[in-house]
C-alpha cells in the first residue's frame, strides 16, 4: 500500500551564511517574522522596510534520510513559490517555475542533504520578460511574467510583498507495482440517476503487472481492469439526492471511494466526496441583448455573489478553520456565490470543502488579471500544465460551477491601450480563447466556460457592454455618484464596488501610536488606491457635509456611503430580475488591515457593509425604484402581503399613508405603484415602505440638505445587548462594538429608527456593559452645521 510521510520538521531557511528555523508549509516572510529578523509589514510602514525579501535568494534544507520496503519512492512537492531548484546531496532533481502546480521528483534509494532554492521572483520575471519583450499591464510590477500569485506583487489593496517558498504540504509517498497518477471524476445527472464516472491514470513500477480498479459511491460498488495506464470506472447511483445551493435546498455529499488492486491487494487509495446537480449558463441572445443566467438543477437564479481575493497575502497562513470561518461569514450574510478572482490562487480543497457543505457557488478564475499576459515560452507550457492540473484536481466540488479564463484582460486590450502598445505582440487572447476553452471542454466537460470578466461573448460587442455577458461597473466609484447604478441594468454585474476604511480596532492594531486622520500617514500607506481618499471624499460630498479634522466622523460617515453605494446598486439590480441575473460585490474580504472595497476587513471584522449585505441579499427585498416599490421575492414560495406606504416629514409627522396588496410570485419580482400623493415634497420629506417586518425608505435629497433634527435617543444595556429608543427620527444608528472592545460583535449594522422605536443590538464579547460607554460607541447622521 502507498505510505505517505509528510515533511514538515527539520526544515532551515538559509540565506548568506545564515541558518534559521524554517516553517514548512510556509514561506520566507514568516520565518523571517517568527525568528524577528524583520518587523511585521501589516504594521505601520514596515511593508516597504521588507522590500529586500522579494529580491533575495533562499535556500530552504534539511536532511532526507534512506527508506526501503517499496520500489519506488517520490518526493512530492504540493507548491513551490515559484522558482526553484531541487537538489540532493548536490545533484539536481529539477527545476520549478509555476506557484500553481504540483511537483514530483524520484528519489528511490536516494538520501542526503535535501535543499530548495529559489530565485527571486523579480529576477525569473525581469529574464522572462528580457526573452519575450514587454507587454502593458494595470500596475508597474512584472507580475505578467511568470506563475505566480499576481497580488503578492501588490494590487489597489493590497501590500507589496513578493513572497518565496515551500507554500504548500511536500511529502515522501513510497509505493510498489503501481500507483493512482490522476483520478478524473465526471459527476453527472442522468433522468434522476447520479452517474460518477472515473477516469483512472495509474504509474506502473511494473508493467506487465494485472491491475484492477475497484469503486465505491452511495452503497454502489463496481470493479474495472486498468488497460496499461488507464482504467475507467462508471457508477450509477438510483434515487440520488440533488445538492443545490445554499437557499435552495440541501447540500447532500457522497463519498467516492477508488481503490488499485494487484491480485486483491490495494496499492492505493483516492478518496473524495461529490454532489450530483446540473448547472448550465444561459447566454441566450433576447430582446435586451445576451443574457448570462446560472441554471442548477433545471432553476434559474439571481445569483447573489461577492469576489474573494487571497484572505492573507501570505496563504499558507490561512488554515482550515480560517476558510470556514470567512465563509460561514459569506454564507450568513445570504451570499451564494464566490468568485475566486484571477489575480490569487487556485485555492486549497479546505476553500472548496466547506463551499461545498455551505452550498456556496464557486466561480473559478484561471489566474491571470489586468495584464497582458506573453503566450511564448517558458509560459505557455507552463499555463496548460496547470490548467490541466488544477481542472481535475477541483473536478470532485459540486460548488464549482464556472471556469472563468481571466480578469479584465479582454477589456484591457480593447479599452485601455494594450492594442496599440503590443503591435500584434501575443497578450494571451490564445489561452482564454484557445488554450483553456480546450483543456475545460476535453477535461471537465460537465461545467461552462467563459472566457474572461467581463466579456460580452465575442468581439462583436465591446468586452464590458452591460447589454451582453458579464459587467464591471467600475465607473461609478471612479467618477460618478453611486446614483448612477440605477442608471443602467447590466446582464450580470461581475463587479463592482465601494471603498471604506477597516474597523477602528482594526486600525489601531495596524498603526500602533499613530493619531488617526484621514491622511496621516500610516492611513494613507494603507490606503493603495490611486487617488483612493480623494475618491472617498469626493463620493461622500455628494451626500455630507465634510467632517473637516473629525476623524471619527470621516470613519462613520465613509462606511455609511460604502453601504448605501452597494445597497444602490443590489437593490436596483434586483428589482430587474431577470434581466439581471446577479451581482458579484467587489469584494468580500481583505488579505491586511487596509482602506479598501472589503465588507470584512484584514482582522475579520464586519464593516457595516457586511450587514447591510444580509438585508440586501435576502430572499424578501423591498426597495424604492421612482414611483414604483419593487417587491422582489427570491423565496420558492409566493409573497402575499400588503404595503404600508407612509409619506413622513423629518419631525416625524405622518404626511400620508395607506396600503397596497401585493402577490410577488416564487422567484420574481411584483411591482407596486406610488399614488402620487404619497411622494415626498421636498428636502423635508421621505418614504417608509413596510411589509412582513421589512423595510425600504426612499429620501428625494442628499443628506447635506436634509433638515434632520437633532438626534435623541436613550440607551440601555443588558448583557449581550444594547438597546437604543428613538425620541426622534435616528438615521442609519450604527454601533461600532469594536471600541467598546477589540473582540466585541455587533450581531447588525446600520438601522433607521423612527420616533418611538426602538431596536436591540446583540453584542458578544463585551464582558462590563456599561450604558454611557455604549452611548460613546453609537454613531448616527447627524443635521449639517
Amino acid at each position: 500500500m502507498l505510505e505517505a510521510t509528510p515533511l514538515t520538521e527539520g526544515w532551515v531557511l538559509r540565506h548568506e551564511g545564515t541558518a534559521l528555523p524554517a516553517v514548512v508549509p510556509g514561506c520566507v516572510h514568516t520565518d523571517l517574522l517568527a525568528a524577528g529578523v524583520i518587523p511585521d509589514p501589516f504594521l505601520g510602514r514596515a511593508e516597504t522596510e521588507v522590500a529586500w525579501v522579494g529580491r533575495r535568494e533562499w535556500t530552504y534544507e534539511r536532511d532526507l534520510a534512506a527508506t526501503n520496503g517499496h520500489e519506488q519512492t517520490d518526493l512530492v512537492f504540493d507548491g513551490l513559490d515559484t522558482v526553484a531548484e531541487i537538489l540532493l546531496d548536490g545533484r539536481l532533481l529539477g527545476r520549478t517555475r509555476n506557484m500553481h502546480r504540483s511537483h514530483r521528483f524520484d528519489v528511490t534509494g536516494l538520501a542526503g542533504r535535501l535543499a530548495v532554492r529559489f530565485v527571486s521572483a523579480y529576477a525569473e520575471a525581469e529574464a522572462v520578460r528580457g526573452k519575450v519583450g514587454e507587454r502593458p499591464a494595470a500596475y508597474a510590477e512584472p507580475y505578467q511574467y511568470l506563475r505566480k500569485m499576481a497580488c503578492s506583487f501588490g494590487w489597489d489593496w493590497g501590500p507589496t510583498l513578493v513572497t518565496a517558498g515551500i507554500w504548500r504540504p511536500v511529502r515522501l509517498e513510497r509505493w510498489s507495482t503501481a500507483r493512482i497518477a490522476r483520478v478524473r471524476p465526471l459527476v453527472r445527472v442522468e433522468q434522476g440517476l447520479g452517474v460518477v464516472e472515473l477516469a483512472v491514470d495509474v504509474e506502473r513500477a511494473r508493467v506487465e503487472a494485472p491491475l484492477t480498479l475497484e469503486a465505491t459511491v452511495g452503497g454502489e460498488r463496481v470493479r474495472a481492469s486498468v488497460d496499461g495506464t488507464q482504467g475507467v470506472v462508471r457508477l450509477e447511483v438510483p434515487g440520488v439526492r440533488l445538492w443545490w445551493p445554499r437557499g435552495y435546498g440541501e447540500q447532500p455529499l457522497y463519498d467516492v471511494e477508488l481503490t488499485l488492486l494487484h491480485e486483491d491487494r490495494p496499492l492505493d487509495v483516492w478518496r473524495r466526496r461529490v454532489g450530483f446537480r446540473t448547472v448550465g449558463l444561459d447566454r441566450s441572445a433576447d430582446g435586451h441583448g445576451t443574457g448570462f443566467t446560472f441554471v442548477l438543477n433545471g432553476e434559474r437564479l439571481f445569483a447573489r455573489g461577492v469576489n474573494w481575493i487571497p484572505d492573507d497575502v501570505f496563504p499558507s497562513r490561512v488554515t482550515r478553520e480560517r476558510y470556514r470561518s470567512r465563509l460561514r461569514q459569506a454564507a450568513d450574510a445570504g451570499v451564494d456565490l464566490v468568485r475566486v478572482w484571477g489575480g490569487g490562487i487556485y485555492e486549497s480543497e479546505d476553500f472548496y470543502d466547506a463551499c461545498d457543505e455551505l452550498g456556496l457557488l464557486v466561480w473559478q478564475d484561471f489566474p491571470f488579471a489586468c495584464a497582458a499576459y506573453p503566450e511564448e515560452q517558458p509560459l505557455r507550457g507552463e499555463v496548460e500544465a496547470e490548467a490541466r492540473e488544477n481542472v481535475v484536481r477541483l473536478m470532485p466540488h459540486p460548488s464549482l460551477v464556472l471556469w472563468n479564463g481571466n480578469n479584465e484582460n479582454l477589456w484591457g486590450f480593447r479599452d485601455w491601450g494594450w492594442e496599440a502598445l503590443l503591435a500584434g505582440d501575443s497578450w494571451g487572447e490564445g489561452y482564454y480563447l484557445g488554450v483553456l476553452p480546450r483543456v475545460v471542454a476535453e477535461l471537465d466537460p460537465t461545467r461552462p466556460y467563459t472566457a474572461g470578466s467581463p466579456w460580452s461573448g465575442s468581439w462583436e460587442h465591446h468586452p464590458n457592454d452591460p447589454a451582453h455577458g458579464t459587467h464591471h461597473s467600475w465607473e461609478v466609484w471612479n467618477r460618478l455618484d453611486h446614483s448612477e447604478y440605477r442608471s443602467e441594468v447590466p446582464r450580470f454585474v461581475a463587479e463592482f464596488g465601494w471603498q471604506a476604511p477597516p474597523a477602528y480596532a482594526t486600525l489601531a492594531r495596524a498603526l500602533p501610536g499613530e493619531e488617526l486622520a484621514a491622511d496621516s500617514p500610516g492611513m494613507l500607506h494603507h490606503q493603495k488606491a490611486d487617488d483612493g481618499n480623494g475618491k472617498l471624499r469626493r463620493g461622500l460630498e455628494r451626500h455630507f457635509a465634510f467632517p473637516e479634522g473629525d476623524f471619527d466622523r470621516w470613519h462613520y460617515l465613509t462606511q455609511v456611503n460604502q453601504a448605501r453605494a452597494v445597497a444602490a446598486g443590489i437593490e436596483h439590480w434586483r428589482s430587474h430580475w431577470p434581466m439581471c441575473a446577479g451581482t458579484v460585490v467587489w469584494q468580500l474580504n481583505d488579505c491586511w488591515p487596509v482602506t479598501s472595497w472589503a465588507a470584512i476587513d484584514g482582522d475579520g471584522r464586519e464593516k457595516p457593509l457586511y450587514h447591510e449585505l444580509r438585508r440586501l441579499y435576502a430572499d424578501r427585498l423591498l426597495t424604492v425604484r421612482g414611483r414604483v416599490v419593487a417587491v422582489v421575492n427570491q423565496a420558492a414560495e409566493a409573497w402575499t402581503g400588503a404595503l404600508r406606504l407612509r409619506r413622513m416629514s423629518v419631525e416625524g409627522t405622518v404626511v400620508g399613508s395607506t396600503e397596497a396588496e401585493f402577490t410577488a410570485q416564487r422567484r420574481a419580482v411584483a411591482l407596486v405603484d406610488v399614488p402620487e400623493e404619497l411622494e415626498p415634497v421636498g428636502p423635508k420629506e421621505f418614504l417608509v415602505v413596510d411589509a412582513d417586518g421589512l423595510r425600504a425608505l426612499y429620501f428625494p435629497a442628499p443628506d447635506r440638505e436634509v433638515p434632520y433634527p437633532r438626534p435623541e435617543f436613550d440607551v440601555s444595556v443588558a448583557p449581550g445587548s444594547v438597546t437604543v429608543t428613538a425620541r426622534t427620527l435616528v438615521r442609519d444608528l450604527l454601533l461600532q462594538a469594536d471600541r467598546l472592545h477589540p473582540d466585541a460583535r455587533a450581531d447588525r449594522g446600520l438601522v433607521t429608527l423612527l420616533p418611538g422605536e426602538e431596536v436591540t443590538i446583540g453584542v458578544s464579547g463585551w464582558e462590563s456593559p456599561d450604558p454611557d460607554a455604549a452611548r460613546s460607541a453609537l454613531y448616527c447622521v447627524e443635521p449639517a452645521s
